[in-house]
């Protein structure tokens, strides 16, 4: 892997940039502006342009154009409007309007961005003067399909942190006192030859063989076979993940899949049945049989349970998402803001997204810690529904996941190295945004995470920033760390050794991620309330880009601890200044003992 040297850019730096323009009178001025540029971005072009704003009207100002960033500052001295835009947030550019459109500003490109944001920009009409920036901005939005990198493959941003030394598996597993007696590590996907969409290394049955796996790897679709995600600590029940069996609409079974099932029954003494959680409705379950998947039914695995979450496909979370969109940006009205949600039913899609896969994944952690019974997770093909359900039942379950880099190990584990289809559901770098395959499944999941600090404000040593700051770089394409879609894409492209990890940026700053009240527990389970009345709409995130909402004020206690804090800096600063400059004094026995130099060493302050 490669290895990060120690920090020679500061990534929050700004370039300051010269850049002379002549005003209406004819007079050059010099302006020097603050135009942030990271290590290997390049100024491509600037533009002068009119920003349609959705809530103050238009505003004249300059866009300057990298090969990361869309950047806007306004020209107008009663504005300080800033716009900077990662282009790899950008969903979708239109043209405007035509050259003979009549109508103030009606003549300009329309962008649609992945973070709830839309951008207008009127351009004059004469000499085709949105061409230029039309062609550039799609080329760089959406290299892969000009032949262009993506950014991550050009940053040359340096940390002093390796963030892809964040995640080992083995240590991981060890952790969680894996391998033991029942349970074992195997390296038969080292070359991705059983599954493709796998991590190398798996956690199965000690009593499976690798020609077990291979033969139960035939029945499960996309060769997912169900292998260990996580174990309790105590009483050794395991959440197991998967997809769905290949049973078809003639019923097919497997012998192997059963037996192999019985296997994972069976490292568990506790209960007589394995509980088997199906992420999809029934209905749905059903219907993939046409296409030759299906379920697991009793007469075929006896000693299992099976229980229907029903939490909707990718295709119902992205028309949720769009209409959650369309009612927060831009039209909300700080007055009436509540009442409009309710008239176009946002409770709904939030029942059809946050509702189902907290209620689900709260269903899956209490079965393994309160009814000791093991559980195995699946959906259709195990990358989407099923990643939401064991990441967030494993957050309930084990603090250990609730630090900072806790956290950053389970979104490594079971999101990205256990092939969550980041690249399709993304589109990073894509000009196809019309794809079926685009779907928030990621976003919901912070989501879930976001609803349960809120309900439990200590018991997360991250704050709000820091699920902002993923989801903000999840599009961004700054960092390479939800780049492709599988751990075998990211190897052949080198990503690890080409590209900077999120977890850098953030592991080297991590006092700005961290939440004041984290209180560390060992082994206390957390049972979020998933009833409609205790779900809230993130109005810090969904609702952020709008000037005209009241942004979710931070809880005042937190604000004057983070001021205490500070001030508290401050005065260790200024202490240690005075104990260095009367070192010397202190040190002389002549001097008295009741000078007021030599008693700086006992200073204490409340903090």
């Amino acid at each position: 892997m490669a290895s990060a040297p120690t920090s020679k850019y500061n990534s929050r730096s700004l370039e300051n940039e010269s850049i002379k323009r002549i005003s209406r009178d004819g007079v050059n001025r010099d302006l020097s502006e603050a135009v942030p540029r990271l290590p290997g971005e390049i100024r491509i072009t600037d533009k002068e342009v009119i920003y349609i704003c959705p809530f103050n009207g238009p505003i004249k100002g300059r866009v300057y154009i990298t090969n990361y960033r869309l950047y806007l500052r306004s020209l107008e001295t009663d504005s300080a409007l800033i716009l900077d835009v990662p282009l790899g947030v950008i969903s979708r550019i239109e043209k405007m309007g035509g050259a003979t459109s009549r109508g103030e500003n009606s003549y300009g490109l329309d962008i649609t961005c992945k973070d709830m944001r839309n951008l207008r920009f009127a351009l004059k009409q004469e000499g085709h003067s949105r061409r230029d920036m039309f062609e550039i901005l799609t080329r760089h939005a959406f290299p892969l399909a000009h032949s262009l990198p993506i950014f991550a493959f050009v940053n040359e941003e340096k940390f002093n942190v390796d963030g892809w030394m964040v995640y080992n598996p083995v240590e991981e597993y060890r952790r969680q006192g894996l391998p033991n007696h029942h349970w074992r590590i195997t390296f038969i996907n080292k070359c991705y030859e059983l599954c493709d969409t796998y991590p190398p290394l798996l956690v199965v049955p000690f009593r499976a063989t690798d020609e077990d796996l291979k033969r139960v790897a035939t029945f499960r679709s996309r060769n997912r076979i169900p292998v260990l995600s996580w174990i309790h600590p105590e009483n050794k029940t395991v959440i197991v993940r998967c997809s769905q069996p290949l049973v078809g609409m003639s019923g097919k079974r497997n012998k192997d899949d059963e037996k192999y099932l019985d296997v994972i029954r069976e490292t568990n003494r506790q209960i007589s049945k394995l509980t088997i959680y199906d992420a999809r409705p029934s209905v749905n379950a059903v219907a993939n049989k046409a296409t030759g998947g299906g379920y697991e039914s009793d007469d075929a695995y006896h000693n299992t349970e099976l229980f229907f979450l029903d939490i909707h496909n990718i295709h119902v979370m992205r028309e949720s998402l769009k209409k959650v969109k369309d009612i927060v940006y831009p039209n909300v009205e700080e007055s009436h803001w509540l009442s409009s949600l309710e008239s176009t039913h946002w409770l709904e899609h939030i029942k059809a997204s946050i509702f189902l896969i907290l209620t689900g994944a709260i269903q899956v952690a209490d079965k393994v810690s309160s009814g000791r019974s093991s559980v195995l997770v699946h959906c259709s093909d195990g990358w989407d529904r099923t990643a939401q359900l064991t990441s967030l039942a494993m957050l309930m379950l084990d603090s250990f996941y609730r630090s900072i880099e806790g956290f950053e190990i389970l979104v490594q584990k079971e999101w990205i190295s256990f092939g969550h289809k980041f690249a399709s559901r993304i589109g990073h770098g894509d000009k196809n945004h019309a794809d079926a395959d685009r779907s928030p499944i990621f976003l919901q999941f912070i989501d879930c995470v976001w609803q349960m600090s809120k309900q439990f404000p200590t018991a997360f040593e991250f704050n709000e920033r820091f699920l902002m700051t993923i989801l903000d770089h999840l599009y961004s394409c700054r960092f390479g760390t939800f780049l492709y879609n599988c751990e075998s894409a990211r190897e052949r492209q080198k990503v690890t050794e080409r590209t900077v990890s999120l977890w850098s940026l953030i592991n080297s700053n991590k006092d700005t991620f961290k939440n004041p009240f984290y209180t560390k527990e060992i082994n206390r389970v957390l049972y979020p309330v998933a009833s409609m009345r205790h779900l809230e709409l993130w109005v810090n995130y969904y609702i952020r880009w709008n000037p005209r909402i009241k942004q979710q004020q931070p809880n005042p206690v937190e604000q004057r601890y983070m001021e205490l804090l500070a001030l508290r800096d401050e005065y260790i600063k200024r202490l240690e200044e005075l104990q260095l400059a009367n070192s010397a004094k202190l040190s002389d026995p002549s001097t008295s003992p009741s000078s007021p130099s030599q008693m700086l060493p006992h200073v204490q302050t409340h903090f």
